[in-house]
């Protein structure tokens, strides 16, 4: 699509205006998210200017209706049933926008089977204290050391065992939560980046549910839970994130980070998590990253989509 023809999509569909580049990128299924972003932020500045200029006119109109109103509190009451004196043209609404009750325990990214012993019994606790009913895996659930494109260890496991290895982990993590959204990671995609470079119709390739044998868990690319973006993160930090996207966002994948910062704006204010993780550092797997910073090991938990924590686990 032109940048023309996604701009009039939006416009026309102004429920996207409030979406993030990916969730569009997805339904428009196009893969350029800087364009997206581009053509995103032009479309919501003239939505609002649209909609300056139609609440300007309608206040001039809905005035002059008003004064030839008799000023008895009948009167103004039959104005208002009757539909005659628009109330929001002057009164700014103070209902919040519902939610949805959901407290989401954030779990970092484990790269099993290379987690760190106790991240376990750290998430869990955390869930149990927060009264939790929503869980999201923010990504690099698995950590395919062995089937990844850059250097291995000669000495460590192979891919089956490994993938077996895993598998025997997270079994521990589905009984403690088996109902869960998966973000998938970059280290979770690598199975189907090789089966891709081979040539390897993804008709071939199981579910990562089915390999792992976790049918209650869902595996996907983001999730938006109270108007909150939950994505591993790729892309940059999650402060780069909220201004790009102005929405809020959780997200992982840098192991070091672990912080909540925030952005107010005269109408808006919106967040930027990023949750730590949950792995050894002292594995071999870990090697690439043994002289930089040890990892902020880590959950997040977010509350109605409106109050976000760092729980650092006690080392």
């Amino acid at each position: 699509m032109s940048y023309k023809e996604i701009k009039e999509f939006l416009l026309k569909n102004t429920g996207y205006l409030k979406k993030s580049p990916y969730v569009i990128a997805e339904r428009l299924d196009i893969k350029d998210i800087n364009l997206i972003g581009d053509v995103l932020r032009e479309a919501r500045k003239e939505y609002k200017n649209n909609i300056k200029v139609q609440d300007s006119s309608s206040s001039i109109k809905d005035v002059s209706r008003f004064a030839n109103l008799n000023t008895s509190r009948d009167v103004f009451k039959q104005a208002f049933e009757n539909s005659i004196f628009p109330i929001n043209s002057f009164f700014e609404s103070k209902v919040k926008k519902s939610k949805s009750g959901k407290n989401v325990l954030v779990i970092g990214d484990l790269h099993l089977p290379f987690t760190l012993d106790g991240y376990l019994e750290h998430c869990v606790e955390t869930y149990n204290k927060y009264k939790c009913n929503e869980v999201v895996f923010i990504g690099d659930v698995i950590d395919n050391h062995a089937s990844s494109y850059h250097e291995t260890d000669p000495d460590g496991h192979s891919a089956g065992q490994e993938l077996k290895m895993a598998i025997t982990e997270i079994r521990k993590w589905y009984n403690a939560f088996p109902k869960a959204t998966v973000i998938i990671g970059n280290h979770d995609r690598l199975i189907m980046r090789k089966a891709h470079s081979s040539g390897l119709s993804k008709l071939w390739i199981k579910d990562y549910s089915e390999v792992l044998g976790v049918p209650g868990w869902n595996f996907t690319e983001s999730i938006e839970i109270d108007d909150v973006l939950y994505i591993h993160g790729e892309g940059g930090t999650a402060r780069s994130r909220v201004k790009g996207d102005l929405q809020s966002i959780v997200q992982g994948h840098l192991h070091t980070q672990c912080y909540v910062e925030w952005f107010v704006g005269a109408k808006f204010k919106i967040f930027g998590m990023q949750v730590g993780c949950g792995i050894d550092h002292k594995s071999y797997a870990m090697a690439y990253a043994k002289e930089n910073k040890k990892p902020a090991i880590a959950c997040g938990v977010v509350l109605q989509g409106e109050t976000p924590i760092n729980i650092m686990m006690n080392l």
